[in-house]
């Protein structure tokens, strides 16, 4: 398979060419922080591009006409190029080719790069738009954390904690949809205590955090500390019966359930002007 390996003192990290994944996070001395795949979900860091969560139908509609996009696009599921490749970084990009463009109806430029320093990596996603039309996008991560953080600890002794009080109402997911009605939040002040049946009906979705920062950790395990700048939506999600839990920067959700208009009028897009690009960045720093 087509990877690099980015290092520092305190990390390690493994980047596929095959959706610009991250399929490893090491500290040291060798402790695995990544899910690394199963039975119950074959991927470990996802990129979501050009669009996060579900369409309606899974069905793009631009100008009168109707594209087959399916959950959270096709950039997992594409080969990025190589840009750089350092000891400590890598770019990747990935650009529209005519099957792009029969399915999501935009010339674009995507790139995800990966930078190692200290304790921290650091991951850039950047949408350019070289075409002349406003580009509609999303584009998000998708990473999954091992949970339980180390073999022999109880799932219910890791805890999420933000960085400031989230006490406003979550979003919720009907078929793949976001629910109208946004919920009352499971969050304590800043505390969010982890179970299982948090997840039994798929992810929760803070759509306005207060937060720029959340610490996953357990006692007697090592944590990790995920921030981000430039994302507006944060999505938590795990299978239940799954070691894994996922901590999703976004720039995006899905369609609203009853939302079945022009993909350009969709809710949660960034709309590029031609010539211009957006930028966001999420980082993972490990916890000894």
């Amino acid at each position: 398979m087509d990877q690099h390996s980015i290092a520092a003192t305190g990390i390690a990290a493994r980047i596929a060419a095959h959706g610009a994944e991250l399929q490893s996070l090491q500290d040291p001395a060798g402790h695995e922080f990544l899910w690394q795949a199963g039975p119950e979900w074959s991927r470990h860091a996802p990129v979501l591009f050009p669009i996060v969560g579900r369409l309606t139908g899974d069905t793009l509609r631009h100008n009168g006409h109707a594209y087959r996009l399916t959950q959270h696009g096709f950039a997992r599921d594409s080969h990025f190029a190589w840009m750089e490749r350092t000891p400590t970084f890598c770019r990747l990009a990935l650009t529209d080719t005519p099957e792009t463009l029969a399915r999501y109806p935009f010339p674009f430029r995507f790139e995800v790069a990966y930078a190692a320093a200290g304790d921290t990596l650091a991951i850039t996603y950047t949408i350019e738009n070289p075409g002349p039309t406003i580009l509609p996008a999303s584009m998000g991560a998708h990473p999954a954390f091992r949970w339980p953080l180390r073999d022999g600890i109880a799932k219910e002794a890791h805890t999420l904690a933000f960085s400031a009080p989230e006490p406003a109402p979550i979003r919720r997911l009907t078929g793949g949809l976001l629910r109208p009605d946004p919920l009352p939040s499971p969050i304590e002040g800043q505390m969010l205590l982890l179970t299982e049946s948090l997840f039994t009906d798929d992810a929760m979705i803070l759509d306005h955090p207060a937060s720029q920062s959340v610490r996953f950790s357990a006692p007697g395990a090592p944590g990790i500390d995920v921030s981000w700048e430039g994302f507006s939506e944060l999505g938590l999600w795990m299978k239940p019966g799954a070691a894994f839990l996922c901590i999703e920067p976004w720039c995006g959700y899905a369609s609203p359930v009853g939302f079945d208009g022009d993909f350009a009028e969709k809710p949660g897009l960034l709309l590029i002007p031609p010539g211009e690009q957006r930028s966001a960045t999420h980082r993972m720093r490990l916890l000894s």
